[in-house]
């Protein structure tokens, strides 16, 4: 008689049946095109409570029983300053998904709820700070963040539309401030919609962004006010009614970027314009507007 799988060993199994293709292969597709993981790592895995998080941490849990490049990993969970039910929440998810986390607390939510311009920013500041220092002390050279597909090109339109820049999310980064230390972003390729039938498929409960500003949102009866992050995702559902590839096309804007098209652009902390080159007249390298008819759609 077979063995009844634990509901961890379920939801860990389901990601390379059902899973496979979309999740699963997604993850080793974002890993191994970005170089993230490499032997003798020792990664921190930073678990908020999240299902994005939460199933980032699984898969790392589960690669490195199979994976044939040998890393570490340590799954730390970072409290700046949840209620005592979403704290208690985390650990019971942990608990049930056989994730063996460690919890250290910060005073951030406290400080930051006081401050009336760019709490949010200041608050993801910080507690990027945090998470790389416990990490370090930890001995670790990585941090893990849960970042999907859909946090990358909602970035990208957040940028262009409320930052006037193109930029993207990058799916790993160098520490500014912390030498040797490096993040990097494995669900980089996983769609935000998988990860929600996954949770769904395995009748799993996340804790949702449990900031003071969230809960205070929560309770509002005029919910008008949104974050710019959600208005973007319902300007890109809007958009996915008339083009079912515009989540594909923008993604790719950021690999085809044609610098003889672009009027002023930043490398290294230097800026290029245009005008810089533009003497130099190279035909072949120019750009016909006629082109613009044969664009895609």
């Amino acid at each position: 008689m077979a063995r009844k799988l634990t509901l961890a060993q379920e939801a860990e199994r389901s990601l390379i049946t059902t899973y496979r293709k979309d999740i699963w292969n997604k993850f080793i597709m974002g890993l191994k095109n970005y170089k993230m993981i490499s032997d003798g790592d020792k990664i921190a895995v930073c678990i908020s409570g999240g299902k994005d998080s939460m199933l980032m941490a699984v898969l790392i849990k589960h690669l490195q029983m199979y994976s044939p490049t040998r890393f570490e990993a340590e799954y730390i969970v970072m409290d700046p300053g949840y209620n005592k039910e979403n704290r208690q929440k985390i650990i019971d998810n942990a608990k049930l998904l056989d994730i063996p986390i460690r919890i250290f607390d910060v005073n951030i939510f406290n400080y930051v709820v006081k401050l009336e311009k760019n709490p949010c920013y200041m608050c993801a500041r910080m507690r990027r700070g945090h998470l790389y220092s416990y990490a370090q002390s930890l001995g670790c050279n990585k941090i893990a963040l849960g970042h999907h597909y859909d946090d990358v090109i909602e970035t990208i339109l957040m940028g262009m539309i409320y930052g006037g820049q193109v930029q993207t999310m990058m799916p790993k980064l160098h520490s500014k401030n912390f030498e040797g230390m490096e993040l990097i972003r494995p669900m980089y390729m996983v769609k935000e919609a998988d990860i929600l039938r996954w949770v769904a498929h395995n009748d799993l409960h996340f804790i949702r962004c449990a900031c003071r500003f969230t809960e205070s949102y929560e309770n509002l009866e005029n919910k008008g006010e949104v974050s710019k992050r959600q208005e973007v995702k319902e300007l890109i559902a809007k958009f996915r009614t008339i083009n079912p590839y515009i989540e594909t096309n923008i993604f790719k804007s950021v690999y085809n970027v044609n610098l003889n098209t672009v009027i002023e652009y930043s490398y290294k902390g230097k800026r290029y314009n245009f005008l810089d080159t533009y003497d130099d007249y190279d035909a072949s390298t120019d750009y016909d507007d006629e082109e613009d008819e044969n664009m895609p759609n």
